[in-house]
């Protein structure tokens, strides 16, 4: 876990998908006026600068943020997105990349309580000095799903948990779903949105059939493959479960899947999904 830089692969295809279905999360929580919590339990350093040698050394972001950098097209659903990131660019080019800290602190209200994780401590001073300016945000150097018992249920009752793991250990999916399992038993009424690389059919197949069993109800998968998957070792596409998604969150999903499955497409035929794996 500790090995792993997210500056190799930030504004990839799977960045964008994942933030921008994370803003319409937040979006919907925020329908409500009482603040809610956010907890981020893989943060990573919240801004990446796409000029970095890390990232210049796969590019992955020219197959993902880039192409919607100067997108005439763009969907309503992703504008909040877009703003985040244009936010953290002072310049007409694209240059730097906001994680999914400053992505989610920018369409929160000023009462709503952020904790984000992170358990690399040179990783996690980063994220620190970035977010030091905000109010109501707490970083911690902690293991993620620790951090999980230790924060569920939050004192707020409503919010949002973002389990977004590297995927670099063996069995993640395993420990995904006993996190969500052991949560949910505590807050079932919160919002939890678990992000996840596409692999071959087995894990994915076994991965789905541990969510339906869990006794979870309401949970939305979303899917979106940008390439048909080859010798490369690069993912061909990504996911999100999301359990007790807001009101409307579906129908914004299905429009934004969609059209990044036309946008990001790399090679082959993009492809999104979004569907019940569990209903209520």
């Amino acid at each position: 876990m500790l090995s792993y830089r997210h500056m190799y692969h930030a504004g990839n295809f799977a960045d964008v998908f994942k933030h921008g279905l994370l803003t319409r999360l937040l979006i919907g929580l925020s329908a409500k006026d009482k603040p809610y919590f956010y907890l981020d339990t893989h943060a990573g350093i919240a801004l990446y600068d796409l000029m970095h040698d890390w990232a210049q050394k796969a590019r992955e972001y020219e197959n993902g943020i880039a192409r919607l950098w100067n997108a005439t097209d763009l969907p309503p659903e992703l504008a909040p997105y877009m703003e985040a990131v244009r936010s953290v660019n002072p310049y007409p080019t694209l240059r730097y990349y906001p994680g999914s800290p400053l992505i989610a602190r920018r369409v929160m209200r000023a009462d709503d309580r952020m904790v984000l994780v992170e358990l690399n401590k040179v990783d996690c001073s980063e994220l620190a000095s970035v977010m030091s300016a905000e109010r109501h945000v707490s970083v911690h150097c902690v293991d993620a799903y620790q951090a999980l018992k230790a924060t569920v249920p939050p004192t707020e009752r409503r919010g949002l948990v973002l389990i977004d793991s590297s995927f670099d250990r063996a069995r993640e999916f395993d420990r995904i779903v006993k996190a969500l399992k052991e949560a949910h038993a505590r807050w079932s009424t919160g919002v939890y949105a678990l992000w996840y690389p596409i692999m071959e059919a087995a894990p994915m197949r076994d991965f789905a059939l541990d969510i339906q069993r869990s006794g979870i109800r309401k949970v939305l998968r979303l899917e979106l493959t940008v390439r048909e998957r080859d010798e490369s070792g690069i993912i061909p596409g990504c996911g999100m479960i999301v359990v007790n998604p807001p009101w409307h969150f579906e129908e914004e999903a299905k429009r934004i899947v969609d059209w990044l499955a036309k946008k990001l497409v790399v090679n082959g035929k993009g492809s999104g999904r979004v569907d019940w794996l569990v209903k209520e």
